[in-house]
């Protein structure tokens, strides 16, 4: 059993400053011809975060956003995903660059939040959005043909949509319901590093991490871990996932993470995770209860991290509700005031809400099976796992989400614009508000 994990108190943390999401629905709205403000809670926008993994469907997203020009001096390109037993073997590998081949036009990438925040950021403001930071918002009146922001100061701004993108930790979702509605555990925590690669460069175990991009991940019992670097191998990114035993007493979500405690819930595992090795210090790494969501589609990219494919379904957000608006009625005899629009609107909307809902939900689902996929025990089911992944071709349901043809091609395969287009007509008659 896992050491408990000794909470004296709450990490407090700095406001996300401006969410991916919110920044690529922004971006989207834009693009769909509307005008955008976005009410931001952080006092100004500062560079937090880690690495972020960019599969096919977000890809083709950001480079429907044009951000490709922007994106690329950032971009690190993996070129294999490992797939290794907890003791350091390997079990399978996927090229990525093989796997980029199956869905034409896309890529994998991997980013540093900071950077692809940046950019995201300078793209929405090139496209005329406008933010307002300290913005924090507490509430939100709906009207039938308009919405009202409400800030924790008493501001208000009046759109003719709000939409809430302030994170699984944020009150809109509650708002929305009308009662408390708090996020589900996934009885995960994670561990996140981010440390600089100069030392790892001089270590002979460690140095191919740097030096030939991949992405690796240990499967073991009630665990796993996953590896990356960034910025073109100046960093390297980790994350480990283990029980989550934070104490329910202690109310806290986040909490400084302890090197001693961690390198203990992975004792035994293959050294060349790099914890062990002295590499890393208690002010590298912070710990977290990993969310799986609230069930409605209003924040959707807060779920299971076990195919990192959060990120990419937050973008997918943006691009279908973007494409959803861009389709409202816009000519010089247009009242947004009229019922007309507001019917328009409506239909929008239940558009919106019916493709991701189903597709939130298959994603979801997925992610429940890989937690389990990775973390099973050494016995008859994990050699079962390990053979369904050393087959050629691997059978629907292997581990390697990303290779699975059962679920591969409509995860990665995603087109936002034709998955509108099939629902536009099937919500005519919405019955959303």
């Amino acid at each position: 059993m896992a050491p408990p994990i000794r909470v004296k108190e709450k990490q407090v943390r700095g406001e996300s400053c401006a969410g991916l999401a919110g920044l690529g629905t922004a971006i989207s709205c834009s693009l769909a011809g509307h005008k955008v403000h976005i009410l931001e809670a952080a006092q100004e926008i500062r560079e937090i975060g880690a690495g972020i993994q960019i599969l096919p469907n977000s890809s083709r997203v950001l480079q429907h956003w044009g951000l490709t020009e922007k994106l690329t001096p950032y971009m690190t390109l993996p070129r294999v995903c490992n797939f290794l037993g907890w003791k350091g073997n390997l079990i399978s590998s996927m090229d990525f660059h093989a796997s980029e081949r199956q869905y034409p036009g896309t890529w994998y990438r991997d980013f540093h939040r900071a950077d692809l925040q940046r950019c995201l950021a300078e793209r929405a403001e090139e496209l005329g959005a406008k933010m307002t930071c300290s913005a924090r918002i507490v509430d939100v009146q709906a009207q039938e043909k308009c919405a009202t922001a409400i800030a924790a100061d008493g501001r208000r701004w009046v759109g003719d949509l709000v939409v809430g993108a302030d994170g699984v930790f944020g009150n809109l979702t509650e708002v929305l319901l009308g009662r408390e509605h708090p996020p589900i555990k996934t009885g995960d925590l994670a561990y996140r590093l981010l440390l600089s690669t100069e030392e790892m460069r001089k270590d002979p175990e460690l140095e191919g991490f740097v030096m030939d991009p991949q992405v690796n991940y240990w499967l073991g019992p009630d665990a796993h871990a996953v590896n990356y670097v960034l910025r073109g191998g100046k960093l390297f990114n980790m994350v480990l996932l283990v029980p989550d035993d934070i104490p329910e007493e202690s109310l806290a979500t986040t909490v400084e993470g302890n090197v001693q405690e961690m390198c203990s819930l992975f004792e035994g595992w293959d050294p060349r995770r790099c914890i062990n090795g002295g590499y890393v210090s208690d002010t590298a790494i912070t710990t977290g209860r990993i969310p799986l969501g609230r069930g409605r589609c209003w924040a959707t990219q807060c779920m299971r991290h076990y195919h990192i494919s959060h990120q990419g379904m937050a973008f997918e957000d943006g691009a279908v509700l973007g494409e959803c608006l861009s389709r409202l009625p816009n000519t010089p005899n247009t009242r947004k005031t009229s019922t007309e629009f507001a019917t328009a609107k409506r239909h929008a909307l239940a558009v919106f809400e019916k493709c991701r809902k189903q597709r939130t939900k298959m994603v979801v689902e997925r992610g429940n099976v890989q937690q389990y996929l990775y973390h099973l025990h050494d016995g008859p089911e994990q050699q079962e796992r390990d053979r369904q992944m050393q087959m050629v071709p691997t059978p629907e349901g292997e581990a390697l989400a990303w290779r699975d043809p059962g679920l591969a091609p409509r995860l990665l395969g995603y087109d936002h614009i034709k998955d509108v287009d099939e629902n536009w007509g099937s919500e005519r008659e919405s019955n959303l508000f």
